[in-house]
């Protein structure tokens, strides 16, 4: 073994043998680190600067309103709202539920940015309803699972804010108004599918809701929908910044929850507030182990080989977009969204903005989520998949079968956002300029 060799063998090997004897990521990513700094001679000293470092940012500060204004939704019930508006708009027709389920996820996702606060929050509401009417268990289940993946794509996003840390220099701003129009068509793909399937499976027919409770509910949900308008507004007409968008998204949400419609009690606000630091804790030494490790890989010329290598097979741009697609979308299968967004782009940013392909690295970012929010809902470590899984009561293996239509809509949606690029750099073009 050549010596030069023997630190990338380290941080690569290690941390395969210890991601398989299932050691936390946060833990593999710091002792793979570390141990190939030490066989490379790098000074431990820099290594603890890069961790600082991988938190110290500005832009990072949106991501604890985010996942605090998603906990804040939980305690209100925001989601019964959501989904008492989208069944009233179009729960009557053949596979209402269905319609449902996934306009639901789209608007909540749109709201909270997490596929996994979705399933928890709308998946013990939605799939009872869906089985009370005679729905596929299994289905519901992989309905709500999929859908929910609308969450990290159409702003806010956590990941979003992940990407753009990672990449460097990318407007934050533009990632979030560039995931729009792909969640947008992502929904829309599942709709269509939802209503292939109705007349093949007969789906039942929704029941109409009654006129007196109209006005209740619309009036209901446009509370909630406003935080979207306060994101995408603020944030596309240059009003706040992400960050400032996040904070105040934040605190309508906390008066809607616990003021105005009070489904949330101030006394357990404490629950809240734990739940709330648990996952950012994570969430931010997730950061920083991922930030250390980029800096070992491109130390170590890692992404130089990396293009080699992608570059040494074909240099067809569609073929090595394809490749980088699969590559992508097999990682996501295990190993969680937030690790292989930091790992991944200092390795696939220089080959896609590269003169063979020639992407934005807007682009980029949203093919990476989109990529990775697939992986969200395919075993083995998919999150949102064992959360729907256990909230609706299911088997995975089952489950996953039922998903096979769905799966393929996703892959279909995202060969569009890959190849068509204008879905999703048009209105960040169009609001920032290029």
């Amino acid at each position: 073994m050549n010596s030069d060799s023997l630190p990338i063998y380290i941080l690569l090997g290690g941390f395969a043998v210890l991601m398989t004897l299932r050691v936390p990521i946060t833990f593999c990513l710091l002792s793979a680190t570390l141990m190939s700094a030490v066989a490379n001679g790098t000074n431990l000293s820099v290594m603890v600067r890069q961790l600082i470092d991988g938190v110290n940012n500005f832009s990072l500060l949106a991501i604890p309103f985010f996942i605090l204004m998603g906990e804040f939704m939980g305690a209100g019930g925001i989601s019964d709202k959501i989904i008492d508006f989208t069944n009233l708009v179009i729960g009557r027709f053949r596979g209402g539920l269905a319609y449902v389920n996934v306009f639901s996820s789209m608007l909540f996702g749109g709201i909270s940015g997490s596929a996994v606060a979705d399933v928890s929050s709308m998946g013990p509401v939605v799939i009872p309803m869906m089985v009370k009417q005679g729905y596929d268990r299994e289905f519901s289940v992989g309905l709500t699972v999929t859908t929910a993946c609308q969450g990290v794509l159409i702003p806010p996003s956590h990941n979003m804010v992940i990407y753009a840390l990672a990449a460097g220099g990318v407007s934050i701003g533009s990632l979030l108004m560039a995931g729009l129009f792909p969640g947008m068509l992502l929904g829309g793909s599942f709709a269509l599918m939802c209503w292939l399937l109705a007349g093949h499976y007969h789906f039942p027919k929704g029941v109409a809701v009654p006129r007196d409770q109209w006005a209740r509910i619309i009036i209901h949900a446009i509370l909630p929908l406003l935080t979207l308008a306060i994101i995408m507004v603020g944030t596309g007409a240059g009003v706040f910044t992400a960050t400032e968008s996040s904070a105040i998204a934040c605190v309508y949400v906390f008066i809607l929850s616990y003021l105005v419609f009070r489904n949330a009690r101030l006394r357990e606000i404490g629950k809240t507030l734990r739940n709330a630091l648990r996952t950012l804790a994570i969430v931010m030494a997730l950061i920083a182990c991922a930030k250390a490790f980029s800096y070992m890989m491109t130390e170590l010329r890692v992404p130089e080989m990396v293009t080699m290598l992608l570059l040494s097979i074909t240099e067809n741009r569609v073929l090595l977009i394809l490749i980088i697609n699969l590559m992508l979308l097999i990682l996501g299968c295990f190993m969680d969204m937030a690790p292989l967004i930091m790992i991944m782009t200092p390795i696939l940013l220089p080959i896609v903005t590269g003169p063979v392909i020639g992407m934005h690295p807007i682009h980029f970012g949203i093919m990476l989520i989109f990529n990775l929010a697939v992986g969200l809902c395919t075993p083995p470590v998919g999150s949102a998949l064992f959360v729907g899984c256990a909230v609706g009561k299911t088997a995975i293996e089952g489950t996953t079968k039922k998903m096979f239509p769905l799966f393929l809509t996703m892959v279909f949606a995202l060969m569009l956002v890959t190849f068509v690029p204008a879905i999703s750099m048009w209105l960040p073009n169009a609001l920032f300029g290029n």
